[in-house]
């Protein structure tokens, strides 16, 4: 098998697929050794709250 060279463009979209996530995934599809797609699933986490018997919610703050 040879070794191919990656396009410096697509080293750019990935990098720039990566940029800003805090929690998510970037995939890189590959077909006949060429990347042909990238997907980027970014997830956002919110505090949780808690019910205080009263009734109303508590935040829980996580560090």
């Amino acid at each position: 098998m040879g070794e191919k060279q990656i396009d410096q463009q697509w080293i750019d979209r990935i990098v720039q697929s990566l940029q800003g996530i805090e929690y998510g995934s970037v995939e890189i599809v590959v077909h006949d050794s060429q990347i042909t797609q990238i997907d980027r699933l970014e997830k956002q986490r919110f505090p949780l709250q808690k019910k205080q018997q009263t009734g109303k919610l508590k935040e829980v703050k996580f560090k």
